[in-house]
C-alpha cells in the first residue's frame, strides 16, 4: 500500500495500519529539491508519541520543575512523576536514583564548605550557595 502525503505533516511514530515501528527511507531538501533514499536511523525523540512530546515540552518550559508541570497540565505530582519516568523509559534513559542525587548534593555542599575554609568565598557567599542547592 502506498500513501503519499504532500503537506508538511508531523512525522508519525507508528504505522497507521498495524501500529508497527516506522523507518525513514527518503529525505528531501526544500531548497534545491535533492532527495536521498536509504534507511535513516531515527533520533530518540522521533519515537515519542504526541502526548510524550507535549509532556517533554511542558517539562522543559518549566525548567524541569514538576510543580510547574502539575500546574500547567492540571495533574497530580505522582502522575507527573510517572509520566516523566515513562518518558525516560521511552527515550532509553534510566532515572537517577535518589541516592545518586543526594550523593551529588553532599559533594556540592562539601565543595562549598571547602572553599569557605580555604578563604576562597565569604561566609555570606557560602550561605547563599548552600541555600540554592536542591
Amino acid at each position: 500500500m502506498r500513501c503519499i502525503m504532500k503537506a508538511p505533516y508531523a512525522q508519525p511514530s507508528r504505522c497507521p495500519m498495524c501500529s508497527g515501528k516506522l523507518i525513514v527511507t527518503q529525505v528531501a531538501c526544500e531548497e534545491c529539491g535533492l532527495t536521498m533514499q536509504g534507511r535513516f536511523a531515527p533520533n530518540r525523540f522521533s519515537q515519542l508519541d504526541e502526548e510524550q512530546l507535549q509532556f517533554l515540552e511542558v517539562f522543559l518550559r518549566n525548567r524541569g520543575m514538576l510543580a510547574g508541570v502539575e500546574r500547567e497540565l492540571g495533574i497530580s505530582y505522582p502522575t507527573a512523576r510517572n509520566k516523566l519516568d515513562a518518558l525516560l523509559l521511552a527515550l532509553g534513559l534510566t532515572p537517577a536514583t535518589t541516592q545518586d542525587l543526594n550523593g551529588h548534593l553532599a559533594e556540592q555542599r562539601r565543595h562549598i564548605l571547602d572553599m569557605l575554609e580555604q578563604g576562597a568565598i565569604t561566609a555570606e557567599e557560602a550561605a547563599r550557595k548552600l541555600r540554592t542547592l536542591r
